[in-house]
């Protein structure tokens, strides 16, 4: 704690307040709770242009552009297919990020990285009051629901977007829920018995 990297845009103002004030770069740095060589890396300006943290971009825009292509040819691919093809393009990656790439656009991108950057200081007592969701449904006869279609928006008529299916198959909608509780609740989802486990 206290790198230079990781004071925040207020921290560093609250730096060039205090020594506007007069403070001395010890006060400075209890005051807001960060190492001395922080405040001073700040005030000499050495932290500017220092070498961003955190995780390397593992695909280039140009594998980007591969993967869109891989995309395009065949909107009913599984993720696996589409991480195989992408392989044999020269990319080597993970399922994780070719779901990302496919899925996400800009907006989400952004809206996911907000919701982090504001909840990376929360304390455990905070994140035990969290409950994350999920569902899927299992349909019970014609196979599966059938592949995912990877479209973007605006796309949603396009002939090669579209595949004839059953209107009402069977189905089972499964939820899952995780948190700290650890509580199992009984429901009825069409009038079949199922358990959430909490």
């Amino acid at each position: 704690m206290g790198k230079t990297a990781d004071l925040t845009a207020v921290q560093k103002a609250i730096i060039d307040t205090l020594k506007r004030e007069g403070k001395t770069q010890k006060e400075i740095s209890e005051r807001i709770g960060c190492s001395q060589s922080a405040v001073s890396r700040h005030l000499s300006g050495k932290s500017v242009g220092r070498k961003k943290c955190g995780k390397k971009r593992c695909t280039t825009r140009r594998g980007d552009r591969t993967l869109r292509k891989i995309v395009e040819k065949d909107r009913f691919q599984t993720l696996g297919d589409l991480r195989k093809q992408w392989t044999e393009s020269g990319v080597e990656t993970s399922r994780a990020t070719v779901h990302r790439r496919v899925l996400l656009n800009q907006k989400q991108r952004q809206k996911r990285l907000t919701w982090a950057t504001e909840k990376q200081h929360w304390t455990v007592a905070q994140w035990s009051k969290v409950l994350f969701s999920d569902e899927s449904k299992f349909c019970m006869s014609f196979g599966n629901q059938g592949a995912r279609v990877w479209r973007k928006t605006g796309e949603k008529e396009m002939p090669k977007c579209l595949k004839s299916s059953v209107k009402y198959p069977q189905s089972v909608m499964v939820w899952e829920l995780a948190g700290q509780l650890s509580t199992v609740i009984p429901w009825s989802v069409n009038h079949l018995p199922v358990v959430l486990a909490l």
